[in-house]
């Protein structure tokens, strides 16, 4: 029996692996916006603490980013889906549950991925801060705007205008680190790969397919974030 070519292998046909490729890649995107969403959070609350929290808050955001910037990402999925299955199981056995129970693999991935990227948001939002001319700010303050509609206004549509380039680094990574949790047994698109090419022995075949459809994810989110930052640069003079 002839090996299914590479065509035969895009089909959606009885060989064909387009659909399971597809899926896979949709629960690519899913995790890596819902870890990007998570840590941009994390992020905000982390370049807050340092900027305008306690002595207490900049320890802790500092060791927080210190800490998830030099812990391998792996390590951080490992300890999140094990330790939530533990504390999981040890929760059902408390209402009279048997046996293992395992913590959801797309929770513990989407959660790993954004609290390592919320190190990198931190950074990324504090530098944009830090960027934004006090003059700017000092200007609404003159004008007599409340705090609020200060924020609103001024100080977060300039913080993002510094932030975008950075952000869009940060999105490139969280899409890679999305493959990781291909460990945790969830069908995204890297675990498609993996069992598209032991079902059929084609690796190669499949993990260039695999890497196709991540690079043209990236090209499209990347031109999605480049115009978005066109748009916040409007009016904008370059030197």
């Amino acid at each position: 029996m002839s090996q299914p070519g590479l065509l035969d292998l895009l089909s959606f046909g009885p060989e064909g692996w387009a659909r399971a490729l597809l899926a896979g890649a949709w629960m690519t995107i899913l995790i890596a916006v819902s870890g990007y969403l998570i840590g941009g959070i994390i992020g905000t609350l982390g370049a807050w603490a340092k900027l305008s929290g306690g002595q207490t808050l900049r320890v802790a955001a500092d060791a927080y980013t210190t800490v998830l910037r030099g812990i391998p990402d792996l390590l951080v999925i490992y300890l999140l889906y094990f330790g939530g299955s533990a504390a999981v199981t040890s929760i059902g056995r408390l209402f009279g549950a048997e046996g293992f129970i395992g913590f959801p693999g797309f929770l513990a991935g989407s959660l790993a991925v954004g609290i390592t990227s919320g190190a990198q948001h931190t950074e990324v939002f504090r530098g944009a801060f830090r960027a934004v001319h006090p003059g700017e700010i000092e200007a609404a303050i003159a004008c007599g705007m409340p705090r609020w509609l200060r924020f609103r206004r001024i100080v977060a549509p300039l913080t993002l205008r510094h932030a975008l380039p950075g952000l869009g680094n940060v999105w490139q990574v969280v899409l890679k680190e999305s493959a990781l949790v291909s460990i945790t047994g969830v069908a995204e698109l890297l675990r498609q790969a993996q069992v598209g090419a032991g079902s059929t022995g084609l690796p190669f075949e499949f993990y260039l397919i695999a890497a196709v459809i991540y690079l043209a994810i990236s090209s499209i989110s990347g031109g999605i974030l480049r115009r978005a930052e066109r748009h916040f640069n409007r009016g904008v003079r370059r030197g």
